[in-house]
């Protein structure tokens, strides 16, 4: 089945959606304290062969399945994150979807920076995603990240203005300057500066930019991780957003 879905000929064009962030966002629904990923799959984040896709590492379209960002997020072992359920709420709307991984465990928002690879690696996918395969459209970045960035008052005192510039960079290297960036508002990470970190993402206010609060979704074992359960939930709740702020 990957082999076909690599076929030029046979893919559809696409509604593209960035995937970014860190660990969160890479999904780590279902992993034990032994690193192993239990195989659960909720029905909500189902593979659909024929209406989800996403970008693998080649840069190939395939079927979507969890873990999305298994070939993405390589040094971690990766679960259920939000990106399928949110692609199964949205496809009855918005038609085939193209999902493109590009998050990784444990990066701060200056690794994000411009010229940095994981930031080129992500415009990278992103511009291939959009010819490759059938092309598409490109929609919306779906980011989740800021827990590595509750360390220090430093670290707080350069978010705002990290994540500010990283919506302008993406938009600019896209060549999309009014791109939707959908941003999770943080569940976890050191208590001392959590709070700062919700507080400036909750309160960024540059156009086609909205926010959806993850707290009291349910984190597993280790404080810090969404469960699967509250990965479908984050699915939905971006879902909702995208299809509330930026479809018509």
């Amino acid at each position: 089945m990957a082999m076909a879905t690599e076929n030029n000929e046979a893919q559809p064009a696409k509604q593209i959606f960035i995937l970014s962030g860190q660990s969160n966002m890479a999904g780590r629904g279902g992993v034990d304290r032994h690193k192993h990923w239990d195989g659960v799959v909720p029905a909500e984040s189902a593979a659909d062969g024929n209406r989800i896709y996403r970008l693998n590492a080649q840069l190939h379209w395939e079927a979507a399945r969890e873990p999305l960002h298994r070939d993405i997020d390589t040094k971690k072992t990766c679960g259920v994150g939000p990106g399928m359920s949110f692609a199964n709420a949205v496809k009855e709307r918005v038609g085939v979807v193209g999902l493109v991984p590009c998050a990784v465990g444990g990066t701060a928002i200056k690794e994000w920076a411009r010229g940095q690879h994981l930031y080129e690696n992500m415009v990278k996918r992103s511009k291939a995603a959009a010819a490759n395969g059938g092309g598409g459209e490109i929609r919306a970045v779906l980011w989740y990240q800021g827990e590595s960035d509750t360390a220090s008052q430093q670290d707080v005192d350069a978010y705002k203005v990290n994540m500010e510039t990283l919506i302008h960079n993406v938009r600019q290297d896209l060549n999309l300057p009014s791109l939707p960036i959908i941003q999770v508002a943080i569940a976890s990470g050191d208590e001392k500066y959590m709070e700062k970190i919700r507080e400036i993402q909750k309160g960024i206010e540059l156009p086609n930019v909205v926010c959806v609060d993850a707290k009291g979704l349910q984190l597993k074992y280790d404080n810090l991780h969404l469960t699967t359960e509250a990965q479908v939930q984050l699915g939905h709740m971006l879902a909702q957003a995208y299809l509330t702020h930026f479809f018509d």
